[in-house]
């Protein structure tokens, strides 16, 4: 649904996705968490998801960057060790291995297909390094469907920091205003806006708005939701 209705009418002239959580399924690891370490699987995951979050923002406050795949294998170290479990070096690689590839959301694929034949721009902008990307978006069947795969490594910080957000319009070749910037995470999606990037958030889960002063411009369930807005705001064809 639209939270600003002066913006419902943008034509787009992109449509940029966050990656992890948005379209990919980082939980989607719990179920070999779970085979590992049985009853500690997906309370394993969510502290896994938290604590990588944290180390990018604390890397990306003190300029000490890190690729995110690293950053990913300290958090589940941390997080292994937080529960008391004996982590060997197989089973991380093993989790490491699925999270390279992780799941994407159902209904995923086919709206992006529908968005990418309608003739409309597409990218990712994420926090993980290029090589990580670039797997889990081969491992997804997504090949081909992005303009552009804008990240971290090539300005060396994490988002909200306004480096990695600069790589959109630069690459896109617009305004900031004029790129609809989609993700799973509130804290995304509204650090997107103080950018100036129209957003929208995908909030599978129901959950509350984070407390930020702005809330995002969109707020849905599904990616199909997205495609929905697109087609109703006339999305500017480029190709």
């Amino acid at each position: 649904m639209p939270r600003s209705a002066s913006r419902s009418q943008t034509r787009f002239k992109a449509v940029v996705f966050d990656a992890y959580g948005t379209l990919f399924d980082v939980h989607s690891v719990a179920s070999l968490a779970e085979q590992l370490f049985p009853g500690n699987g997906d309370t394993l995951s969510r502290l896994w998801r938290q604590k990588q979050l944290e180390y990018s923002w604390l890397r990306a406050m003190s300029r000490r960057y890190k690729p995110f795949w690293e950053i990913t294998r300290d958090a589940l170290i941390y997080s292994a060790a937080h529960l008391s479990l004996e982590l060997s070096s197989e089973c991380e690689d093993r989790l490491m291995n699925q999270y390279s590839s992780l799941s994407a959301f159902p209904e995923n694929l086919q709206a992006l297909r529908e968005m990418k034949a309608a003739g409309l721009p597409l990218g990712i902008l994420t926090n993980g390094n290029r090589e990580m990307i670039e797997v889990a978006v081969r491992s997804a069947g997504m090949g081909g469907l992005f303009d552009h795969v804008l990240s971290s490594d090539t300005v060396q910080t994490f988002k909200t920091m306004d480096t990695i957000y600069d790589l959109a319009p630069e690459a896109f070749d617009c305004r900031s205003r004029d790129i609809l910037f989609v993700s799973s995470n509130c804290w995304v999606a509204i650090g997107s806006r103080y950018y100036g990037f129209t957003s929208f958030w995908i909030n599978r889960g129901g959950l509350p708005l984070d407390r930020l002063d702005l809330e995002p411009d969109y707020i849905g369930r599904q990616l199909t939701e997205v495609l929905k807005l697109v087609q109703a705001s006339g999305a500017k064809k480029t190709h």
